[in-house]
């Protein structure tokens, strides 16, 4: 069981990863994201996940540096975008985006798409960071187990974490069990389907019973499944509420009818089918 903020799963390699963190996907860079990253830090969240494409990874660096915490108390991840595959390519993003973010190490480093014919040579340059002691772990995001077995057939070190679009509606079984054989950590982006679920009556009567948001529900879901989560938000308030997931435990029939809402609808792009 998931108890607070601090609780981390083990990744195959040892390293330890935080459950629950903050995502900032459109956060804007500057004072937006900065005070999103303090305001999650100075609460006692640990995992902040930003991306290249997000452009604000220095606003991520000023927000990290201005809550005062301790480098090796945090988990900081950041991804190579689609157009800077390729093993030079992605040594030499890399080294930008650690600039932006003022940091000498980070905790994880993933690919954001599979980008088909590339994503083998940028796995070869992330096995050099890796090695290099650059980044404590590496792995993947949007990828499907066909992309995951085509990487592994050639890798010499296997992805520890694939971050895919996961929530109720969306809900991956045989992804998750594929990678729980496998070692590799299931992470979810969007797992409040931007919103869309969040006046769901499945999951608002659940909610209504554990006295809980519909949120809290579905985060605490992606808890309950093994599935490190990290909900986006800018607002004070809620990055504090979001994390009021520790507190209470969906029951087996809580879990089984937030199961039966799957309908395998993506709000995001489909990753066998991306163009961009």
């Amino acid at each position: 069981m998931v108890n607070s903020l601090q609780d981390k799963t083990t990744l195959h390699n040892g390293v330890k990863m935080p459950w629950f963190g903050l995502g900032v996907w459109k956060a804007e860079n500057g004072d937006e994201v900065a005070n999103a990253v303090k305001t999650a830090i100075q609460s006692g969240y640990l995992s902040i996940d930003t991306a290249a494409a997000y452009k604000n990874e220095d606003g991520v660096g000023r927000g990290i540096k201005e809550s005062g915490a301790n480098r090796e108390d945090l988990f900081i991840t950041t991804k190579v975008w689609n157009a800077d595959q390729g093993y030079d390519s992605t040594l030499a993003a890399f080294d930008e985006s650690m600039k932006k973010l003022g940091l000498d190490y980070l905790d994880l480093y993933l690919i954001h798409w599979p980008v088909e014919g590339k994503y083998k040579d940028t796995w070869k340059a992330m096995e050099k960071l890796y090695k290099d002691g650059k980044v404590k772990a590496i792995g993947v995001c949007n990828f499907q187990i066909h992309h995951l077995k085509d990487l592994m057939e050639e890798a010499e070190v296997a992805p520890m974490v694939n971050q895919v679009e996961y929530h109720p509606q969306l809900a991956q079984k045989d992804l998750l069990q594929f990678c729980k054989d496998n070692q590799i950590q299931l992470e979810a982006w969007s797992p409040l389907m931007q919103g869309k679920l969040l006046d769901n009556p499945v999951l608002q009567e659940i909610a209504t019973k554990h006295s809980k948001s519909t949120a809290h529900v579905i985060l605490r879901w992606d808890l309950q499944n093994g599935v490190v989560t990290i909900p986006k938000s800018v607002k004070e308030h809620r990055i504090k509420g979001n994390a009021e997931v520790f507190d209470f435990e969906l029951s087996r029939e809580d879990m089984e009818k937030i199961d039966s809402l799957n309908k395998d609808e993506r709000i995001g792009p489909d990753p066998d089918n991306f163009d961009f």
